[in-house]
């Protein structure tokens, strides 16, 4: 089974987002989306800004290891923990499975990447994730990241605004600022469910606020307030 990865992220030996294994996707002929590209980020600045009112943090990412953001954040003065969900996904949800083994299954992702204590972190870099988890998984790590924030604490996330199925772009996302990222293209892959804005409001019903931000390429920036 994945290990969890709870060490501090300091220093320059930390792997690269591009040591993380991708998940398994295939390309849809029709698509232009470029290899790696460059945007502002207001979701970003929003999550920065309430990083920058007080030191020593706690911030969970989702996106696996990322040399970029364990610099960003621990230059802000926090601690970054990271959780490589994508890699878990595609080793334990590889293969369909009857109904009492996925929910083993689901009981073994959770135990894997969130056996953390009540109210552990004051932020959590989700990034595009949470769109491809297959329910009951979604619903139990929406549930998971709910218990691990602390109250007031915020989470960071992307949904694709396309509205018609087919594969998604995936991406690793990189910090380059406090509202700039750099997205370096893994691959493609079906969404479990696609989210309109009154879908992504249910998601996150338990939590305090859900704030969308307007972005001009195809992807949704949401804040979520715990």
């Amino acid at each position: 089974m994945v290990s969890r990865f709870k060490a501090w992220l300091l220093g320059s030996g930390a792997p690269s987002s591009a040591d993380v294994n991708a998940p398994s996707v295939s390309r849809p002929e029709s698509s232009s989306i470029p290899a790696r590209y460059e945007r502002q980020s207001h979701g970003l600045a929003e999550f920065v800004s309430h990083l920058q009112h007080c030191e020593g943090l706690s911030v969970l990412d989702l996106g696996g290891v990322s040399q970029a953001n364990v610099t960003a954040i621990t230059n802000l003065g926090h601690r970054l923990y990271t959780e490589d969900v994508w890699r878990s996904l595609d080793q334990l949800f590889a293969t369909p499975a009857g109904e009492e083994a996925e929910a083993a299954t689901v009981r073994q992702f959770l135990s894997d990447h969130f056996a953390f204590p009540p109210e552990s972190f004051d932020g959590v870099l989700a990034w595009d994730v949470l769109e491809f988890l297959p329910p009951p998984l979604l619903e139990h790590t929406v549930e998971s990241l709910h218990r691990v924030l602390k109250p007031g604490g915020r989470l960071l996330a992307f949904f694709h605004a396309e509205a018609k199925p087919g594969a998604l772009a995936v991406y690793s996302f990189r910090i380059a600022g406090p509202a700039g990222l750099s997205l370096e293209l893994r691959g493609y892959r079906e969404p479990a469910r696609l989210f309109n804005n009154r879908g992504i409001e249910q998601l996150f019903g338990r939590f305090r606020s859900v704030k969308f931000f307007l972005a001009r390429d195809h992807l949704r920036e949401v804040v979520v307030t715990r």
